[in-house]
């Protein structure tokens, strides 16, 4: 029995003490004035009776009624039932607000505590106070406190002749039953009547209406994300204007979550004043008016659910998780029947007809069963998980968590786990753990409907019809009487409240209502106490969990054949059959994958244990840990399945004797595994052993009982651990006082003595065997850091491998320095600690067990001392020799080998995956480091794949991830440390080092690998330390030069520059640009960022006609330089001798820049419109990201369109100049000059073009406006927001305006050229979507700005690491084959990127193409802007599709326009934190997808692509080092001397290189090569249509990666002298392994064999062998003459016939099939071309010769003349006899060792050439040699010393040289 209600408030409107314009609630009275002693009176009861806060209103409003909640510090929740309603204000509350009227009126407003009334009922200015009635109480009876507080109203208003003080006493006197079913009838004494009915079972929540209601408001899937949240121990808020339906929301909420309880703050009607509380860090379901959402909106974690406009919101950076699957369908599917029955007849033909729906409070119940459902389905078999740890005084009970997520196959599931750590859970484990106890309809369900449950899944009306049944039985424990007598209680008349009423409400006479009070508290003194008889029971367990089936692959599907397997190896071991177990134990170490071998192992070696000890030999014992180690390698840290706890009674139990005396047990050999350091596995294996005994300590009596006792009718056996607890909870209260003390001592006993047993258990598997190592499990999580563990599971590994489980540094980092006895003193302790306070173990004896721990730890260190010295002493196993690696000229060892297994990763080929092949993986060897490498060499472990050398290496350089693993070595499967090292080159290192590798090497390894990776400067790097004669030791040698080199003269060219930019930093004040320039650039990149503020001093811009001589040698320079070579190959401006520009020209080149003192990150000499002076270049660059103005660099040679690039714009410039265009400010500032110039400079660029006519239309493509922008139009997918940036939309439909719609291309192929409109812009600028955010065209500019979406460079480093993931995975995928990587693929975004470049790059074609130029002018205008503009290039112009075209794009467009290949690379230490981002690489990438459709346009091979993708990150070149030209100055690396160099050096640029090895393979040439005449690419771009570049996937483990081709050719071939003599050669074929071995080498493709064929025939008959490069031209001729006299003159019809002329932009597809490669080309054209007779055909062949023969690759040699020259040595060396050739092609004169060699060792270049005069022999010169042969050639370098054999060779020779400068 309790009260109805405890106190009785009457709370008024009071003044506020500061004086605000705001009231404050005051109690005016309240009943009985004294506290109750079990209930004191709740503070601030004011507060929630106004929630909106106290405010006076100009109308009085209709009374307000709704129940608050307040939760107490004992969480006792107190329901505050408010009436509120509106009294005509006093004066002194009048003056309180008598300051801000309007202000008032509008705060009434939105205090909203209830609508206004349309007429007011005082005198104007009348105000009124509200006033509220609040009733307090611990039941939640809602309609009797609305009737009983409705009833005192009416009795005020209505002026009823019944005393209020009678009716308030005898509501606070009135006692009903809390639950049982009962009713009960009463009356306050005002002539009304209410019946009250009390719940059948107290334990199910009451929800009348509101589960109903809230799905209403909110919906199925918001209502479900809802409860996960709070399940989830989220903080939810539900906004309403209504108070009452914010109460109602958030009981509907608690009482979808039976059976758990909601633990945390839970306020269903928060007031005002108290919204800080929303900021609470812990979880809360909170209500707060809708009045206040603009003060919600700043919570960041908050989810907040919007009752009146049913949204729920689920903030960006909260992770609410679903039910798992097939649950969340199978639910949302039974709520959505049962709350729209007819959606299941909606379909229907003849609908029956329709039934009556059920009512609210039916349908209420109905959803309630659906999640009572719901949870039964989540928790059945929750009994068998639960550890019975006491049992006497009061029972304890634990969850075994791990063990039910196994079971269950859920681990991975994040809902679930986060359910069972919550509090929640904690709380239902204790409050429904209890074996005997009252029962409930839950109980009944999850134990006896499971099976019914499963059953009905897959028949939805069965379904529905349990879910009423259970909505029956909720629906009667609510309303158990359902025919009740009517209520019959007063309310107040129509609009009754806006009667003037007589008086305010009275005060009540405290007295008279005491004095009731008073009385019927002694009544019920004199009453005996009402005792509820409680029907306890054992409560039903229900049946035991089914087995999951076993979810691991196919591939270890553990059949019967494999159990079968383990058990044979392991009869063999105890047998001693050792042979025949080794010959099994590698199929046993696989089948040891399988949960099911590894629960047969524990099973077997079980058998095997007699009396807790078994002893075996050394082999024995071996193979037995090895087998241990192996099953718990894949344990988690959870053993959810059980397996460690099945091992950890045998790993005490097996050992072998070492020595008399000394015994080795299994433990010291499987310590390091992450299971055994997870204080929640020690937690749940001692309550397991507990509850095992404390079950023994009760059924041993029962064997002297007689069986014939009625309760003991199950057998013993069957009897769990509950069932026995639940008796003797029934038995206890029988009891005497002595027996209880008896029981409850002997439990607490065997929990002391199971605390000692696992202190023990621990410290043997914690302590290590060495302790001197003190590797005291370093990588595991929670020896060092314990405090705040917990039996909750630990999240960090659940599934995977140990390797992958633990990040680097996880917890433990200084193990080598911590005592470690100590610290497993302390691990163990805090386990003690917490087991024995649970378990109620006593304070005496936990004191014991702390003294005790210590001694326990030192015992077995002293043993563990004795077994590792005579662990020692065993002999050795003997390991393999190390295999050295080979290495290139220069590269040194840094660390000679470590002794490493390499380990299989999540990439299945070299290990023997479902691909098939041999397990050449894990391998047994050693790890090199080298200035340059870091090199893997072994053999693979496994002995049936035989003696396979295994190399797997990469760069140092390329390191992008470096991280500590422990692992499991493959062999003794001893867990070791090891090293996770993932390369940008597409390598991983997975090693675990040996046992013989110290900590300490393996630490140095690190550390100087740290140091390789990232050197101090760039001139640490291995480029570097190769080229330079110079050892680290020893200084660099000088060399004296007579006159100014090119070294000097860098080194003042950076002076100058320095100066200049010193200036420029000093002057800086005056004009700071607006800070959103800064805004999106990281802090690196300001240091380059050079702003001009003033123009520079005359003689820094001198005129160019007037230089100084040192700036006339940079001129030469520069015009040297790769860019200047094509700018002159383009038309775009010429540099004679006097530097005079021709005037005709519209481009000029211009050397403003020469000293780079404009732009750093430009090159020296740029091409800009010949209008434009060198001085206004300056200002123009000001408005440009890092100064980098537009410059032109390429023009198309058909329709004279020029692309032009730049980076971003400031916030002003041209975007700044449409804007304010209409409204001129007054005052020029200089930011308006500046935009003045740029726009001056822009019309400049536009009339250098081609000029049209001019049209009167608006010159536009409508198209690429922004303005005119539709979803539809060219650039909308460009433009179009996808996923970071992706493409949206369908890519065919991209045309240029409405009007002109014509048929869509599939694949995303370009649109037929005739798209574009006649009337055309003549220069688009295309920029960043940010950049020019709602900007309009002027439409009288001749320009146009397109705006796009473009990704970021940190966009790329994101996208790559997942691609690098993908492709090469640290460590198997859950589920394997293609669909694993095809996902990660996916998810990369990768290949998105890829398309959206070539999009773009494309449809920048198509508007050069058609006469329009381009602006690129994105980011910073060294990443995107240069990917697009090469791009476009390539695609435009096929002289860039050549070997030299292609090496002249990347110099010009990546090296001299500055892309920051350190800073994009982390080359050095500073650039470490900006980590890699590989622009280039992606560009890369682009081109391998245009060359797979276009295989034919292309002179390079695919594999110079992926040559380029390897050493542009291997630092073994210096060409892609540095960040711009200005850079590669400073670092004296841009000018050369190209002098005689002493022997064959290494080459220091990637392209020398190149050319040296084209000379002698055709490995970086295309065979198919045979280009059309100006073909203008087009490739189709939709992801759909691009492949994965197999240099991301494809590796040969026999020689490592093939790009430095010196190490590839040592490669172990078969020797020849395995021939018999004169004999035929035997029959070389030979197994080719995918993965191991390369295929293009084993069998290359047919041309090559027979250009090797031809090179060895010819060795053979002892002639020089020839050039292939010579054979292959000659082969080409040959067939070019074969088919001219059928009019049809191809360049190669080896490959091409009669291919349409068109076919190219079509596509054609080189596959790779499984042999060999077949070459198909598609033929399906759409576009219709003009029919081209073969003899049209046949000139446009012959003009492609042409065209190419101006171009000649760098492999072919052209000998004008040839012959021996003495020449001389640089100074102080001597005359050397050379082999001479002059080259009339390339303007050269080359010389070699000897007439057969075919390196050349030097280049003069006869444009340096001055003059050839005779010379005069010198020192060391040739005795025998007439005077007059000797001749001198001066060059602008130096002077060259010849001497010829005699006089007319000599005199032939100056000729020669003559007649070739003569022609020049």
């Amino acid at each position: 029995m309790a009260r109805l209600a405890d106190y009785f408030v009457l709370v008024a409107f009071g003044p506020h003490p500061r004086g605000s314009g705001e009231g404050q609630g005051q109690i005016l009275q309240r009943f009985p004035e004294k506290d109750w002693e079990d209930n004191p009176f709740p503070q601030g009861i004011e507060l929630f009776c106004q929630p909106s806060g106290w405010q006076l209103c100009p109308e009085r409003n209709p009374p307000t009624f709704f129940v608050a909640v307040l939760t107490d510090i004992n969480s006792e929740r107190h329901y505050c039932a408010c009436l509120t309603f509106w009294e005509p204000a006093e004066p002194t509350q009048e003056a309180v607000c008598s300051e801000d009227a309007a202000g008032r009126e509008e705060e009434a407003d939105e205090g909203g505590s209830g609508r206004l009334s349309p007429g007011t009922s005082g005198p104007p200015g009348q105000l009124f106070a509200p006033k509220t009635l609040v009733l307090v109480s611990r039941l939640d009876h809602v309609e009797v406190f609305r009737n009983s507080l409705g009833l005192i109203y009416t009795i005020h208003v209505e002026g009823l002749n019944v005393g209020l003080e009678t009716v308030v006493g005898n509501l606070l006197t009135c006692i009903i039953p809390l639950a049982g079913g009962s009713q009960r009838t009463i009356s306050l004494g005002a002539g009304d009547r209410q019946v009250i009915q009390t719940p059948l079972t107290d334990s199910l929540p009451i929800s009348r209406c509101s589960v109903a209601l809230l799905f209403r408001q909110l919906g199925i899937t918001n209502v479900l994300s809802l409860f996960c949240a709070a399940l989830t121990e989220h903080k939810v808020l539900f906004l309403s204007r209504s108070y009452q339906r914010l109460s109602d929301a958030c009981r509907g909420l608690l009482a979808l979550l039976f059976p758990l309880r909601y633990s945390f703050t839970y306020v269903p009607i928060l007031p005002a004043q108290l919204l800080e509380v929303l900021s609470t860090p812990t979880p809360f379901i909170i209500g707060v008016n809708a009045a206040f959402q603009a003060e919600t909106q700043e919570l960041l974690d908050v989810i907040v659910a919007d009752l009146d406009g049913g949204t729920v919101t689920v903030p960006e950076c909260v992770h609410v998780p679903p039910l798992p699957e097939p649950l969340q369908s199978q639910t949302h599917s039974v709520l959505s029947m049962v709350l729209d029955p007819e959606l299941e007849l909606a379909d229907l033909a003849f609908p029956p007809p329709t039934t009556s729906s059920s009512s609210l409070k039916m349908q209420d119940k109905e959803l309630r069963a659906v999640f009572l459902r719901l949870f039964a389905q989540l928790l059945q078999g929750y009994r068998w998980c639960l550890h019975m740890v006491r049992i006497h005084p009061e029972p304890v009970i634990r969850f075994h968590k791990a063990a039910f997520l196994g079971q269950r196959g859920l681990v991975e599931d994040d809902f679930l786990m986060k359910v069972l750590e919550g509090m929640a859970f904690a709380g239902f484990v204790s409050e429904r753990g209890v074996p005997y106890r009252p029962t409930d309809l839950f109980d009944e369900l999850v134990a006896h409907e499971v099976a019914r449950m499963r059953a009905d899944e897959s028949h939805p009306q069965r379904v529905l019809r349990h879910v009423k049944e259970l909505a029956e039985q909720l629906y009667k424990n609510e309303n158990p009487y359902p025919a009740v007598a009517m209520h019959k209680v007063q309310r107040p008349g129509e609009a009754s409240h806006l009667r003037r009423a007589p008086r305010p409400f009275p005060r009540l006479d405290e007295g008279m209502v005491q004095w009731i009070v008073d009385q019927a508290t002694a009544k019920m003194q004199g009453a005996p106490p009402a005792v509820k008889a409680e029907r306890r029971t054992t409560v039903p367990s229900g049946p035991p969990m089914t087995a999951i089936l076993e979810r691991s692959s196919g591939l270890h599907g553990n059949s019967a054949r494999r159990l079968e397997v383990v058990r044979n190896c392991i009869s063999y071991v105890f047998e001693g059959k050792m042979l025949e177990a080794k010959k099994l134990l590698p199929a046993v170490l696989r089948a040891l994958k399988g949960r099911a071998a590894r629960r047969c192992l524990a099973q077997e070696l079980h058998l095997h244990v007699q009396q807790n000890r078994a002893v075996l030999d050394h082999q024995q014992f071996d193979f037995v840990v090895r087998m241990m180690n192996c099953c718990l390698q894949d344990c988690t840290s959870l053993d959810e399945h059980g397996i460690a706890a099945a091992l950890l009674p045998l790993v005490t139990a097996f050992c072998r004797k070492l020595s008399p005396g000394v015994t080795q047990f299994a433990y010291s050999c499987v310590q390091e595994h992450v299971v055994w350091s997870t204080p929640q596995f020690w937690e749940a294996m001692f309550y397991g052993d507990v509850q095992t005994h404390i079950r023994a300590l009760y059924l041993e009596p029962a064997e002297d009982r007689d069986p014939s006792q009625g309760w003991e009718e199950p057998a013993e056996e069957e009897r769990s651990a509950l069932d026995v607890a639940s008796e003797q909870r029934r038995l206890w209260p029988m009891l005497s006082r002595e027996k209880q003390q008896e029981l409850v001592q002997k439990e607490e006993s065997t929990v002391f003595s199971q605390a000692i047993h696992y202190a023990n258990r621990m410290s043997y598997l914690l302590l290590p065997l060495d302790s001197s190592k003190s590797r005291l499990l370093r990588e595991r999580a929670g020896l060092g850091d314990l405090e705040s563990a917990s039996n909750s599971l630990v999240t960090s590994s659940m599934a995977g491998s140990v390797a992958e489980s633990y990040d680097t540094e996880s917890g433990f980092e200084d193990a080598e320095t911590c005592d470690v006895a100590g610290a497993v003193v302390r691990f163990i302790n805090r386990f003690v600690d917490k087991v024995c306070t649970e378990s109620g173990v006593t304070s005496d004896h936990l004191k014991g067990l702390h003294v005790m721990v210590p001694d326990i730890v030192q015992m077995h260190i002293e043993t563990l001392e004795a077994v590792h010295r005579e662990s020692k002493r065993l002999p050795p196993i003997q390991k393999p020799k190390l295999l050295r690696p080979h290495l290139l000229p220069g590269e040194e060892c840094v660390l000679d080998g470590l002794r490493v297994y390499l380990l299989p990763d999540g990439r299945e080929e070299g290990s023997g995956g479902s691909g098939g092949g041999p397990a050449v993986l894990p391998a047994e060897g050693a790890v090199f480091l080298t200035t340059y490498r870091v090199i893997f060499t072994g053999m693979p472990t496994d002995p049936l794949v035989g003696e396979q050398v295994v190399v797997r290496s990469f760069p140092v350089a390329a390191l992008t991830k470096e991280k500590r693993i422990s692992v499991l070595t493959p062999v003794e499967q001893i867990p070791q440390d090891g090293l996770h090292l993932r390369s940008c080159t597409f390598q991983l290192l997975k090693m675990a080092f040996d046992e013989e590798v110290g900590s300490e090497k393996a630490e140095l390894f690190r550390k100087q690998l740290h140091k390789l990776r990232y050197p101090l400067d760039i001139r640490s790097t291995f480029a570097f330390t190769l080229g330079s004669g110079h050892t680290p030791g020893r200084p660099p040698r000088t060399t004296k030069d007579k006159g100014p080199s090119l070294r000097t003269l860098s080194r003042n060219l950076v002076k100058n520059a320095k100066k200049t930019m010193g200036r420029q930093h000093v002057t800086r004040k005056k004009y700071s640009p607006p800070s959103c320039e800064h805004r999106g650039q990281p802090p690196e990149d300001q240091e380059d960022e050079i702003s001009v503020s003033e123009e520079l001093e005359p003689g820094t811009l001198t005129p160019t006609s007037a230089l100084k001589p040192s700036d006339r040698m940079t001129m030469s320079s520069l015009v040297e330089r790769a860019c200047c070579r094509d700018y002159q190959r383009l038309g775009l401006g010429t540099l004679s001798s006097s530097l005079s520009r021709a005037k005709s020209e519209p481009f000029r080149i211009s050397p403003v820049n020469r000293m780079y003192a404009i732009c750093r990150s430009y090159p020296g000499l740029l091409i800009v419109p010949q209008s434009v002076q060198d001085n206004a270049l300056q200002r123009v660059s000001r408005c440009y990201r890092q100064n980098r103005f537009p410059v032109v660099c390429w023009r198309s040679g058909r329709s004279k369109a020029v692309l032009l690039r730049s980076g971003g714009l400031h916030g002003k410039g041209v975007v700044g100049l449409f804007k304010a265009q209409n409204a001129p400010s007054p005052g020029q500032s200089q930011t308006d000059s500046s935009s003045l110039e740029q726009e001056k400079y822009l019309q400049a660029v536009v009339s250098s073009m081609p000029r049209y006519a001019d049209t009167s239309g608006r010159n536009t493509l409508s198209g690429f406006s922004s303005v005119h922008m539709g979803s539809h139009g060219k650039w909308g997918s460009v433009r179009a927001s996808g996923r970071s940036g992706g493409l949206g939309g369908d890519v065919g439909s991209r045309l240029a305006g409405r009007d002109m719609l014509g048929p869509p291309q599939a694949n995303g192929a370009p649109p037929d050229p005739g798209f574009l409109r006649p009337q055309r812009a003549a220069l688009y600028i295309i920029g960043d979507k940010a950049q020019l955010k709602g900007m309009r065209p002027d439409p009288l500019q001749q320009w146009e700005l397109v705006s796009i979406e473009v990704f970021e460079a940190r966009q790329v480093k994101t996208s790559f690491k997942k691609l690098l993931k993908a492709c090469v995975p640290g460590c198997q995928a859950f589920e394997s084959g293609p669909t694993s990587f095809l996902r990660s693929l996916e998810d990369s975004e990768w290949l998105t990127q890829i398309h959206k470049l070539l999009h773009v790059s494309v449809l920048v074609v198509e508007l050069l193409d058609s006469g329009s130029s381009v602006l690129v002018s994105l980011e910073d205008g060294w990443d995107i802007t240069t990917q697009v503009v090469s791009l476009v290039q390539l695609l435009s112009d096929p002289f860039y599709r050549t070997l030299e075209g292609f090496r002249l794009l990347v110099e010009k467009e990546w090296l001299s326009f500055g892309h920051r290949f350190s800073h994009r690379g982390a080359h050095t230490l500073a650039g470490q934190s900006s980590g890699f981002t590989p622009v280039f690489l992606q560009f890369l990438d682009c081109v391998h997808q245009v060359h797979l459709q276009f295989p034919m346009e292309f002179e390079f091979s695919p594999f110079y692509l992926k040559f380029l993708g390897y050493h542009h990150v291997s630092r073994r070149f210096r060409t892609f080092l540095l960040d711009s030209d200005y850079e590669r100055i400073e670092q004296g690396l841009l000018y050369e001397e190209k002098g005689e160099r002493k022997g064959p050096q290494a080459c220091r640029s990637v392209w020398e290189y190149v050319d040296r090895l084209s000379k002698r393979t055709p490995v970086f040439y295309n065979y198919m090569y045979a280009p059309e005449d100006t073909e203008v690419l087009r490739p189709y771009s939709n992801v759909s249509n691009l492949k994965v570049w197999d240099f991301y996937t494809e590796e040969t483990l026999a020689q490592g990666p093939p790009y430095d081709w010196e190490l590839a050719q040592v490669s172990p071939e078969p020797p020849e002298e395995e021939r018999p003599d004169g004999g035929a050669p035997q029959s070389r074929r030979r197994v080719v392994w995918p993965c191991y071995d390369s295929r293009p080498r084993a069998q290359p493709d047919a041309i090559s064999r027979l250009l090797e064929e031809l090179q060895r025939l010819e060795t053979e008959l002892g002639r020089p062998p020839e050039r292939w490069k010579d054979h292959w031209d000659r082969v080409k001729a040959a067939q070019r003459l074969e088919g001219r006299p059928d009019g049809r003159g191809t360049p190669s019809s080896l490959l091409v016939s009669s291919v349409p002329h068109h076919r190219r932009s079509l596509g054609v597809y080189l596959q790779e099939g499984p042999v060999g490669s077949t070459l198909s080309l598609s033929l399906d054209s759409d576009q219709s071309s003009g029919s081209t007779t073969s003899g049209s055909r046949q000139a446009a062949r012959r003009s492609t010769s042409t065209l190419y023969s101006q171009f000649q690759t760098a492999e072919s040699e052209n000998r004008s003349y040839e012959g021996t020259l003495y020449k001389k040595g640089a100074f102080m060396k001597p005359w050397k006899a050379r082999w001479f050739v002059l080259d009339k092609t390339k303007h050269q004169l080359r010389y070699y060792d000897h007439r057969m060699d075919t390196e050349c060792k030097g280049v003069i270049d006869l444009a340096e050439v001055e003059a050839v005069v005779s010379g005069t022999p010198t020192m060391g010169a040739p005795k025998t040699v007439d005077e007059k042969a000797f001749f001198d050639v001066k060059t602008t370098r130096r002077v060259y010393n010849f001497c010829a054999q005699d006089v007319p060779s000599a005199q032939q020779w100056v000729d020669q040289i003559q007649s070739c400068l003569s022609d020049a």
